[in-house]
């Protein structure tokens, strides 16, 4: 049977010999999200199989919707993995580049042994790097190298594998869902995975908070450059007055980009300190999104992008929709080329 993912089939048993044994730290992003916990949870898993104790690290706690996938791990926070033993492994997914675990948790693990990642932006920062801008997740790279490598996959870690893969798919929706992400869904399924229960826990648990702060958002939108970019703006302190907290802010930026004729949504978050946090979703990977927050010191993917900035608003707003402007020209461009 052909291997899902022959490119590593040479790096990915070397990570693992490197870990045999030892300790080992599994980190993750600021504000997981489903591809962030399924990776963290499956690698971790599969680690404590193979006789390396694990645990997995997070700048922020595990959201309220993904504690269903984290079954048989522990988590913990910056400060403890501080705490951990001076020679801990550690192991980087689903993290574009190696800050994005936080300044603290990259300076506790300089060199990390290894970074699984499927961001187009990532240039690779660990000693053996997974890395696959083609793949929709970390999960589903996760899912094919351990089935190349023969590596037992129970419910539990196919659980969590699964609800990675579907929520980067958006549902199986997303552009960078291929015929492989459907194979390999399909495996897990047959090693337990439940699509009706992870469908249940990731989409249907919201709460009456995250309505209110829906409300906010919609009544904030507003058309940029002809139509062709919506943004929405949560104010800071909206989350005290709705009763939420930022995780609850997941999925809302897509209903800025499914309007009819918008090539572009935008989230953006006023923090306290007067900064800003913005997400970026397109329908097209022409938009190259990863490449408009690198000019902001962000990064992602070509439909899905974020970045910080601290800067006035008035200002962060017209230097972002000039970036936008500028990507939309090569866009245009681009669809002009092919159309000839």
């Amino acid at each position: 049977m052909a291997k899902y993912f022959p490119e590593f089939s040479e790096s990915f048993p070397r990570l693992l010999s490197s870990l045999r044994g030892r300790s080992v730290a599994v980190v993750g992003h600021a504000r997981p999200d489903g591809d962030c916990i399924g990776s963290q949870v499956a690698l971790a898993r599969v680690l404590i199989l193979l006789g390396s104790p694990a645990v997995c690290v997070n700048p922020d706690p595990v959201p309220r919707r993904l504690a269903y996938f984290t079954k048989g791990v522990t988590f913990l926070g910056t400060d403890q993995a501080l705490l951990l033993p001076e020679d801990t492994a550690s192991v980087f997914v689903d993290c574009a580049d190696h800050s994005r675990a936080g300044e603290r948790l990259k300076l506790r693990f300089p060199k990390p042994q290894g970074t699984v990642d499927h961001h187009l932006s990532n240039g690779g920062f660990a000693e053996v790097n997974i890395v696959d801008s083609g793949s929709a997740a970390a999960c589903e790279i996760l899912a094919g190298v351990f089935l190349d490598a023969g590596i037992t996959i129970d419910t539990d870690t196919a659980t969590a594998l699964y609800a990675g893969i579907v929520t980067d798919t958006g549902q199986f929706r997303y552009s960078s869902t291929s015929q492989r992400c459907f194979m390999l869904a399909g495996e897990l399924v047959s090693r337990g995975a439940s699509p009706a229960q992870a469908g249940f826990e990731l989409f249907e648990r919201e709460s009456a908070g995250k309505l209110r702060l829906l409300q906010h958002f919609l009544a904030s939108l507003s058309m940029e450059l002809g139509g062709r970019v919506c943004i929405g703006t949560l104010k800071s302190g909206i989350y005290a007055e709705t009763g939420t907290t930022a995780e609850d802010t997941e999925g809302l930026v897509d209903f800025a980009r499914c309007v009819d004729g918008v090539d572009v949504g935008v989230l953006v978050e006023e923090k306290p300190d007067g900064s800003f946090k913005a997400s970026l979703r397109a329908k097209d990977p022409l938009c190259r999104l990863d490449l408009v927050a690198g000019l902001f010191g962000g990064g992602g993917h070509a439909c899905a992008a974020g970045l910080n900035r601290k800067t006035g608003a008035g200002e962060f707003r017209a230097s972002l929709l000039a970036a936008l402007e500028d990507r939309l020209k090569v866009v245009d461009a681009d669809r002009a080329a092919r159309a000839r």
